[in-house]
């Protein structure tokens, strides 16, 4: 690839928080869709024909279709740690650099995992609807009982940043470790006493699972009827990708009792939420804010923006994920 400055017009799907845009608009032609609807693929088409560069959400399909409409396009940087939405086989085969934003959102994911396992397992959200609604008449001995996270047994599926920040910040609570990934990691076992086991099993031991690995060919329905058929009375929490889970057999576990509940950020079919989960009083659901806290958000947008930057200046972008591409 020759790395001579690549242009200067600049494609954004939403409004960045922050002073991302403001960075860019110094140097460069910057086009945003201010609109409060997602824009569709076909608008976005038309919108990106000349530009540069584009910098897309994660609900944003870049597939094959949208890469060949822009002939000028010499970067795509997803202000996303994920990048299952974009053809990057394709994009590689073109030239085009593809970006992310890792390791900025551990801690505010890793946080907000914490803050659903701990909603349902007291039933929060629940007792919360309770109190609004005027229903509490005083203390009761059996009121909203809920399970007890202390000294229990929680699983973790993917021992990345994510996974490992969630365990760190179970310290105080006492918790008995479980813990798959691909491969053993001593170090995880070391530092936090955790137990190496499959998926399978953690279904029929653990109090708590929560779900920390990224979108992949190999983790499309990871969890599926198989774990949940082991399941008893086990609370499952999703802050990574909503298809990780087979949500059809994830419900159906959910109305048996094979799950006691379970907190999701994520889910398959985004931004449909199947109405099934939401008349469901065991189920706390939030819509993707994994990530979302201010300073989280402004770092991440500084970041695509940086990486915008370079590719534009003739760099090589600081957070390439395919760096097949300087092959070309």
């Amino acid at each position: 690839m020759n790395y001579t400055t690549m242009g200067r017009k600049i494609f954004i799907t939403r409004k960045l928080p922050g002073k991302a845009i403001e960075f860019l608009s110094a140097k460069y032609e910057v086009d945003v869709w201010e609109k409060e609807e997602r824009i569709t693929k076909e608008e976005l088409k038309k919108r990106i024909k000349d530009k540069n560069a584009l910098i897309s959400l994660l609900s944003d399909k870049i597939d094959r279709e949208v890469i060949d409409s822009a002939p000028a396009l010499r970067i795509i940087a997803n202000y996303a740690v994920g990048y299952d939405n974009i053809d990057v086989k394709y994009a590689t085969s073109k030239g085009i650099f593809v970006t992310n934003t890792p390791d900025v959102l551990t801690d505010a994911t890793s946080e907000l995992a914490w803050a659903l396992l701990l909603s349902v397992a007291r039933r929060v959200v629940e007792a919360d609807r309770f109190t609004r609604e005027g229903k509490f008449k005083g203390w009761e001995p059996d009121l909203f009982l809920g399970k007890e996270v202390t000294g229990s047994r929680i699983g973790v599926i993917g021992v990345g940043r994510i996974g490992r920040s969630f365990m760190k910040k179970g310290a105080g609570f006492d918790i008995n470790w479980c813990y798959y990934s691909r491969k053993r990691k001593k170090d995880v076992e070391e530092k936090f006493g955790a137990e190496y086991t499959d998926p399978l099993r953690m279904f029929e031991i653990c109090d708590f699972i929560s779900l920390h690995v990224p979108l992949s060919s190999e983790t499309y329905h990871m969890i599926g009827k198989k774990h949940f058929d082991r399941a008893r009375g086990v609370i499952l929490i999703n802050t990574s990708r909503g298809a990780v889970v087979d949500e059809k057999e994830m419900i159906k576990a959910l109305k048996d009792g094979r799950l006691l509940g379970a907190g999701l950020d994520v889910y398959e079919h985004e931004p449909e939420v199947p109405e099934e989960l939401k008349a469901m009083d065991n189920v706390v659901l939030l819509p993707h804010i994994g990530s979302a806290t201010r300073k989280t958000r402004e770092k991440m947008a500084m970041m695509v923006a940086e990486n915008v930057d370079a590719a534009l200046s003739g760099k090589i972008p600081p957070c390439l994920v395919n760096p097949e591409v300087l092959k070309k």
